[in-house]
């Protein structure tokens, strides 16, 4: 091959344009440190989860159940946010997101007395509970941080 068609084939940037620069290993590094390494860190992180689960109580005793899916997360995040800065960050997270389903469960109430849809409602709510919990708590145990994707972060 020629040196003409190897100039060809190189693409060079144009007037005006940077020349693309190789990735860091820098910039790869925190991608990497997002993973929690820690096994008891993990394993607390997912607990913050499946605390959550209490919650579905509330379809048998609306009252208690409701405050439960609140208080184990709760619970764990207290215990264990200041030992784990995982367990922090994910026990705020399912705190969070708790709240916003016990307020998305509140809001079926009126729903059920007037309409009948609130009951369809309050099912679409309990599922998306778990099916979210639980991919949030394989994450946790696999050591990444999760974020729910409808929640109302009250706790920051």
């Amino acid at each position: 091959m020629s040196d003409l068609a190897k100039n060809e084939d190189a693409q060079e940037p144009e007037v005006g344009q940077a020349p693309e620069a190789a990735p860091s290993p820098e910039a790869a590094a925190p991608a990497a440190a997002a993973v929690e390494e820690n096994k008891d860190a993990r394993m607390w992180g997912t607990f913050c989860h499946l605390s959550g689960l209490l919650g579905l109580l509330g379809l048998i005793s609306v009252g208690l159940g409701s405050v439960l899916g609140i208080v184990g997360p709760l619970v764990v995040w207290l215990i264990k946010k200041d030992e784990y800065e995982f367990v922090s960050d994910q026990g705020k997270e399912s705190l969070n997101f708790q709240i916003t389903v016990l307020i998305a469960g509140i809001a079926c109430l009126p729903l059920i007395l007037d309409f009948g849809l609130g009951l369809l409602l309050l099912f679409v709510v309990a599922i998306a509970d778990v099916v979210f919990v639980v991919i949030a708590s394989m994450k946790a145990n696999q050591g990444e941080r999760y974020r729910y994707p409808v929640c109302i972060r009250f706790i920051k």
